[in-house]
């Protein structure tokens, strides 16, 4: 894991015992043989996909999912070798960059699949791929009649070998399962297609983070935890879930403290104005690392443990809280955004409830110029 001795006044600090904690439960929830395709995309959840995966690879884990080419082509050049799993939509420009690096596709459309098998050279035949079927996502995926032409084809018995076959359920963290079920119906007639088809494949998977807790019936031979790996879920209150932990911590470093005159007024647009005499802490986190501009005048941030409100408009760079009410705040203090300080907390999903939003999109947002830095397990 990298280190520095570079001061970096905002830090996103990654806890990778709560990771591993994480992955814990996570196992508890399937089968002792159930796999898991961690998935790291979008710089895994705004954890930092480098440091994530090969943490997740000490933790026995050995199958990895991404989004993008360019994500899955990230973790090759920092050397990981286990097996990544392109989970979006794959072009045929790409195909060639695929092959070189050995990453796995879905196949979403049958066309994908003649032109990838048209580019293999035989040295590398037979090719995995993921056939991904559309079962109510309304997303990517094969329509049961594409997929029963599929297995027919010469692609996938030669130059293709089909090492998975999935999909993804629309509303596994609903108040109502009975859409879940019925995907869950249609996907159990799509694996019953392929072993008809004299298919054996090994990975068999469509359950998220959600349908990992609730849904023991999606659990097949994988499973796809991503947002439950970083210490969140999205579940109605009523559902019984495992004990996560957090796995990122936000803080910043209060730059200036100054004190405004009644009258004065703060930041872009003059949205907030002293009635009194104002203590305010500049901080250097704006919504280009992540702290949404929708915050403004309504979200707020820990400061000596207290909870300290924004003041006017989140600018791209710098924050303003009003820190009247705490004592002796001075530069260099430490502005907790996501995270723990004395007795009170934020989470990305108390932010989350806040914006009218969900956690992914919170952490996914923290920016590549906020520093990571990596807690040992």
């Amino acid at each position: 894991m990298p280190t520095s001795s570079r001061f970096s006044p905002t830090v996103a600090a990654i806890d990778l015992s709560a990771l591993a904690h994480n992955v814990a439960q996570v196992r508890r929830c399937v089968p002792p043989r159930c796999e898991l395709i961690a998935v790291v995309k979008a710089n895994a959840y705004g954890h930092g996909s480098v440091d994530i995966t090969q943490a997740l690879q000490r933790l026995g884990i050995a199958r990895f999912g991404v989004a993008t080419l360019e994500e899955g082509l990230a973790l090759r050049a920092a050397g990981i070798q286990a097996s990544i799993v392109l989970l979006g939509a794959v072009f045929p420009q790409q195909l060639s960059d695929l092959i070189a690096h050995n990453l796995t596709p879905i196949i979403h459309e049958p066309t994908i699949a003649i032109a990838l098998a048209k580019q293999l050279p035989s040295s590398i035949q037979p090719y995995a791929v993921h056939l991904k079927v559309e079962t109510g996502m309304g997303r990517l995926g094969l329509t049961l009649a594409e997929l029963t032409t599929l297995l027919g084809s010469t692609e996938v018995k030669g130059p293709l070998r089909v090492e998975g076959l999935m999909t993804h359920l629309a509303d596994a963290d609903g108040d109502d399962h009975s859409f879940s079920d019925q995907q869950l119906a249609r996907f159990r007639a799509a694996v019953e297609t392929v072993h008809q088809a004299g298919f054996t494949v090994p990975l068999i998977h469509a359950a998220n983070s959600s349908a990992i807790v609730r849904y023991p019936a999606a659990h097949f031979s994988a499973v796809r935890p991503g947002l439950m790996l970083y210490g969140y879920h999205t579940l109605p209150p009523l559902v019984s879930t495992p004990e996560l932990r957090p796995v990122l911590s936000l803080s910043t470093t209060v730059a200036q403290v100054r004190t405004l005159s009644p009258g004065a007024s703060i930041s872009y647009n003059r949205t907030f104005t002293a009635k009194r005499p104002t203590r305010i802490a500049v901080l250097p986190i704006g919504y280009a690392d992540g702290f949404n501009r929708l915050l403004s005048n309504r979200g707020a941030v820990l400061v000596r443990g207290r909870r300290a409100p924004v003041a006017g408009s989140v600018c791209m760079d710098m924050t303003m809280v009003d820190v009247t009410e705490i004592a002796d705040v001075q530069a260099g203090d430490q502005a907790v955004v996501i995270g723990q300080q004395g007795s009170l907390a934020i989470r990305a999903d108390d932010i989350a409830e806040s914006l009218g939003t969900i956690p992914y999109e919170v952490l996914c947002a923290i920016g590549p110029r906020v520093t990571r830095q990596y807690l040992p397990a």
